[in-house]
């Protein structure tokens, strides 16, 4: 496994950011255009999708793995550290890519399979929708795949343990901006004012509210006010206030009617103030939904390589976002969870003193290998 350790280190190295991904594309397509598969690339610019045929079956199954960046400043201080400034792999998608190219190499030198194989490396998972991108550039119609298989690491989940869960398991995330138009002034003046961070105050507090009393308990919903902008001066009454909102959700009604509320709970508080709001309500990745099938082979095949005391249904979904579930709306599959924690004071995904637990590295690849094998197994 030096190989696997090698790979997840350089691309560690040489993090970019989604959908300009096209120096880590080149190295991918290299590296799997050496083991002999048949490499396409351009699919939403720089994915990159490997397949190769064994047997006589005609079966099919792919395995996704992301590949991107996050432009944050990385803090770990570690000699194989990110040497581009402000980019850096605070996601693990370093480790995923390195884990499918060592599954990649292990599966052509074997060849126990019997069908086709579609490794799909995809880019811009983080913020633009890669997998929906691949999707609409034909990924399922040019590799028509029986299944689809993804998975994440999770350094809040015990070392070498495997969570999966049918149905959702990610949320649906969307975004919005709320600017409250109120009118400028002297601190000293309220009076000859509108005054827009009141607005924004109490708009924010309302939000608050559609959760708790319009939404069914049972929903899993969550309105965060991650930004609230207005003002520089103490005695200055700024003319407008800015916030920004993440909305998760799984159900898709309650989606529309977080949206539906969302608007109306800020253009009322805003005309009880006498202002107006303009909303900027986007909508982002759909949920990641799970087919029971495809959950059960992947906790049976878990059970069988880690041990049944090391695999594990979630609870309950988790309200982060992946757009892996596109592809689950076009195939049928699942996507789970690897733990790789190291401490219970592990920096978190997205942290800039996260760093990939590479003694997970093995596991991930046999594990990809054992799936492909498993589900593409000779007669």
């Amino acid at each position: 496994m030096a190989d696997v350790l090698a790979t997840r280190r350089h691309l560690h190295q040489f993090p970019e950011i989604g959908l300009s991904e096209f120096k880590t594309s080149d190295y991918i397509a290299e590296r799997l255009q050496s083991l002999g598969y048949e490499v396409t690339r351009g699919l939403a610019g720089t994915g990159v999708v490997a397949t190769l045929r064994n047997g006589a079956s005609s079966r099919s199954v792919g395995i996704r793995a992301d590949f991107d960046a996050l432009p944050i400043l990385e803090e770990t201080g570690l000699d194989y550290a990110s040497k581009v400034p402000g980019v850096m792999h605070a996601c693990g998608h370093d480790g995923h890519t390195a884990m499918l190219l060592g599954a990649a190499q292990i599966l052509a030198e074997r060849r126990n399979f019997d069908g086709t194989l579609h490794l799909i490396f995809q880019p811009a998972e983080e913020n633009f929708g890669g997998a929906r991108m691949m999707i609409e550039d034909g990924l399922f119609d040019r590799f028509p795949c029986d299944a689809v298989f993804g998975l994440h690491n999770d350094p809040d989940i015990a070392f070498g343990h495997i969570a999966v869960r049918e149905g959702p398991i990610m949320a649906a995330v969307d975004e919005c901006k709320i600017t409250v138009n109120g009118r400028g002034g002297h601190g000293a003046e309220p009076q000859a004012t509108a005054d827009p961070i009141v607005c924004g105050a109490s708009i924010i507090m309302a939000l608050q509210t559609i959760v708790s009393r319009n939404i069914h308990p049972l929903d899993p919903t969550v309105i965060t006010v991650g930004g609230f902008h207005a003002g520089a001066a103490s005695n200055v009454i700024p003319e407008r206030a800015e916030m920004v909102l993440s909305i998760r959700s799984f159900d898709a009604a309650v989606r529309d009617q977080l949206e539906q509320r969302i608007r109306a709970v800020a253009e009322g508080q805003a005309a009880s103030y006498g202002m107006g709001v303009t909303i900027d309500y986007q909508r982002g990745y759909n949920a990641t939904i799970n087919h029971k099938a495809e959950t059960d082979f992947v906790r049976d095949l878990a059970k069988s390589f880690a041990g049944a005391d090391k695999v594990f249904d979630l609870p309950r979904p988790m309200m982060g976002s992946e757009d892996f579930g596109y592809m689950l709306a076009e195939r049928p599959g699942s996507y789970f969870f690897l733990g790789t924690k190291r401490t219970e004071n592990d920096p978190p995904l997205h942290h800039p003193r996260y760093d990939f637990n590479d003694d997970v590295l093995p596991i991930g690849t046999t594990f990809w290998v054992e799936l492909a094998e498993r589900y593409l197994p000779f007669a």
